[in-house]
């Protein structure tokens, strides 16, 4: 989940300390949000539109969700089908707030990563994923190395999608090549991409 400066827009459905799931097997449920500086999840609105455009692949996906915070990106995938959800965080109060989300939803094909998602992608034995959630620190200018990381070292699935999430002020990164750009969309401060990662079969 994105860490941002507190001027940043939260969804008015949501209440100080939670976030609550958009849709699917546990839509209306609320996750915690930990007591972290400057974290801050992705709102319902662009959740929800991304999910709209995830909506033909989402069901029985492997999923990937770096920078997770909150986790919503990740339960917002499980709750509309996908197989599989792992959580990368390094941020301690962070990833014990997941793993309580978890049990709280009884999310037994989920997982969580607590360590630095740049050194996560470079040094863990890659699993192919389908969907792939990247939100570094606006502050940051990892992007460019983190959709290097995907590609170099095999985490993607064969038809991978890679959602970024950006402040409106940084261009898209360089992409791997044969990446494109699907579908980008403006909010407030956020630029928010779907990047499609095909690879070659073989």
């Amino acid at each position: 989940m994105t860490r941002r400066p507190p001027s940043s827009r939260m969804p008015t459905a949501t209440r100080p300390g939670r976030v609550r799931i958009v849709a699917g097997k546990w839509g209306g449920r609320f996750l915690p949000v930990a007591e972290v500086v400057q974290l801050r999840p992705t709102s319902e609105r662009i959740r929800e539109t991304v999910f709209n455009w995830l909506a033909p692949e989402i069901e029985g996906s492997r999923c990937l969700d770096l920078f997770a915070g909150t986790g919503a990106l990740g339960f917002e995938a499980l709750s509309r089908g996908a197989a599989e959800a792992v959580f990368v965080e390094r941020n301690g109060v962070a990833c014990e707030a997941l793993r309580r989300s978890i049990q709280h939803l009884d999310a037994t094909s989920a997982t969580v990563v607590c360590g630095d998602a740049i050194d996560h992608l470079g040094h863990a034995v890659p699993s192919p994923m389908d969907i792939v959630f990247l939100d570094p620190p606006f502050a940051g200018q990892s992007a460019g190395q983190l959709c290097s990381l995907l590609e170099s070292r095999n985490w993607l699935a064969r038809r991978a999608a890679v959602y970024l999430e950006q402040d409106v002020r940084q261009p898209i990164p360089p992409l791997p090549r044969g990446w494109t750009v699907r579908r980008e969309k403006k909010a407030g401060n956020v630029r928010y991409s779907l990047l499609d990662a095909e690879r070659p079969a073989g």
